[in-house]
């Protein structure tokens, strides 16, 4: 083994106060393929000769499991992270840290899913709140970025009903407060804060709020932090100060009790003083976690990210996109943010549906059009078609968030079609939310792969469309010239034309910017 690798195991070791674990091998059958380990990696699945990915520290800006899967009813677990490779027809297990384990009793995708999800991470049969699935979402980050204020919420949240889009969460994302770590809105942006989220709530709006796990260093709260020792250390006596997209910060130490109960105790206080109803959980990224930090308990960084989940279990209004382990839990997830670009677009439906393989049912798709505001500096005018149909892809996801204004940035005739998305996800609602009930119990995915539906089939590479349950077929259009090709498995459907098909069979078609093809299993 390289001398790097051996002194990066003695150091993960170190961590876990474990035993080094050596390289596992498993012979891929003919065949066989296999997915997991990081929902932003969805694009690459399934895995192929001389694909890698080390886990450890590493959730991939999203949500993570240490859980591979196989069309063969297979699956690797373990309860901490380790690195993965393809070599030829050899899936390598290596750097693990706990005990591998290989579980041969399933015969597809199905079967390696549920037996994996009843022994490792068990649905709790508890639902978020189910606003989050029965209305749009609004998100203000991309219409304000980091100048969240109140009149600017305000006129957003009027401009919405005002377009003819109905009330459901609206969510003031980040630079509330004077810095992080301090729990009031800042005075100089928000004149009444609680009278602003009275005004939203008469409109039919709940509201969450942005936070993140980190504290702006030399501040009052910082330094009452340090004093108890609530904070992860470099050391016995310094702060450990990490790099993340808003500069530098130090981060709660969430294996400390009484740190955990220090911020749920600010958020509820948020609650309290200005009636909000949840919170969007950001960052808490395995990735930001130094390996050598110095925490109350030993930890890995993958598992201060999980204990980062843990703070939202306490609010059924709340999402993250930063996750390790939590499968199965009433925790919303949201994809990470994706450019405002076809490329982006694509990737939607191979996250959403590895993410539901992960455990992740309650998830959201990105911000409709993109979320990654950097992809929007510069622009004197969006792709309007690829709004429209970005707005068809999460049309029949669990949920749909806007951010960026439609009625801003298109056309009548565009935001008409984007209207009619959230018409057509209307006539879905009650069957997506009969589903997410049900995943609750079971942990079935809501938003499932063509190969996990229809094993044996030859979808084992389908990215192009979903199931949504086991019985409507979604294939949105995600190429600018509106061509598609829909595959459809054995039985008879009738499409959202009314047309009755027969299936197995492929659809070569060029698809209207106004419509959403959708096929429903009738026998």
């Amino acid at each position: 083994m390289p001398l790097g690798k051996v002194i990066s195991a003695i150091l993960i070791a170190s961590i876990c106060n474990c035993v080094y674990a050596q390289t596992k091998t498993i012979q891929i059958k003919n065949g066989e393929h296999w997915y997991g380990g990081a929902v932003t990696e969805g694009q690459q699945m399934p895995l192929k000769d001389g694909y890698s990915f080390n886990l450890f520290a590493n959730t991939g800006g999203n949500q993570a499991a240490p859980l591979l899967l196989s069309s063969s009813g297979r699956y690797i677990w373990s309860d901490e992270p380790f690195q993965f490779a393809v070599h030829g027809n050899v899936l390598e297990i290596s750097n693990a840290i706990a005990p591998v384990e290989v579980d041969s009793l399933g015969h597809n995708l199905k079967d390696a899913f549920s037996n994996a999800a009843k022994k490792h991470f068990p649905a709790k049969g508890k639902l978020p709140d189910t606003l989050l699935i029965t209305r749009p979402q609004y998100n203000t980050w991309i219409e304000l970025v980091y100048n969240q204020n109140q009149a600017d919420i305000l006129r957003y949240a009027n401009a919405i009903l005002a377009n003819g889009f109905p009330a459901g969460v609206l969510m003031i994302d980040d630079n509330w407060g004077d810095y992080y770590g301090r729990f009031d809105f800042r005075k100089d942006r928000f004149e009444n804060a609680a009278a602003m989220v009275d005004s939203l709530h008469k409109m039919g709006f709940k509201v969450m709020l942005w936070i993140s796990p980190f504290v702006s260093p030399d501040t009052e709260v910082f330094r009452e932090l340090l004093s108890k020792k609530l904070l992860l250390m470099k050391d016995t006596v310094n702060p450990a100060i990490l790099s993340w997209w808003n500069g530098y910060s130090a981060v709660m130490d969430f294996t400390n009790p009484t740190a955990k109960e220090w911020f749920s105790g600010r958020l509820d206080y948020m609650v309290q003083t200005y009636h909000l109803d949840g919170f969007k959980l950001d960052a808490g990224d395995a990735d930001f976690y130094p390996a050598d930090a110095v925490s109350f308990a030993k930890a890995t960084p993958n598992e201060q990210s999980r204990l980062w989940g843990e703070i939202g279990l306490h609010y059924a209004l709340n999402e993250y996109r930063a996750m390790w382990k939590m499968g199965g839990e009433p925790l919303v997830q949201r994809l990470r943010d994706k450019q405002h670009t076809w490329v982006d677009l694509q990737k939607l439906i191979p996250h959403i549906t590895l993410a539901g393989l992960l455990g992740y049912n309650f998830t959201c798709p990105d911000m409709i059009g993109g979320g990654e505001f950097g992809s929007f500096i510069g622009r004197d005018k969006l792709d309007e078609e690829l709004v429209v149909r970005s707005a068809q892809c999460s049309a029949l996801m669990p949920m749909m968030q806007f951010s960026v204004a439609p009625w801003r940035v298109l056309s009548k005739e565009h935001l008409a079609m984007v209207k009619k998305t959230v018409e057509i996800r209307g006539k879905y609602t009650p069957y997506i939310l009969e589903l997410a009930k049900a995943s609750a119990v079971s942990g079935v995915p809501i938003v499932r792969s063509m190969e996990y539906e229809f094993p044996g089939q030859g979808f084992a590479a389908a990215k192009g469309q979903f199931m949504l349950g086991d019985k409507y077929l979604v294939a949105p259009v995600m190429t600018k010239d509106g061509k598609q090709s829909v595959v459809l498995p054995k039985g008879k459907w009738r499409s959202d034309k009314g047309e009755v098909l027969k299936g197995p069979g492929t659809i070569e078609q060029t698809v209207p910017l106004d419509r959403l093809p959708v096929y429903e299993l009738i026998k």
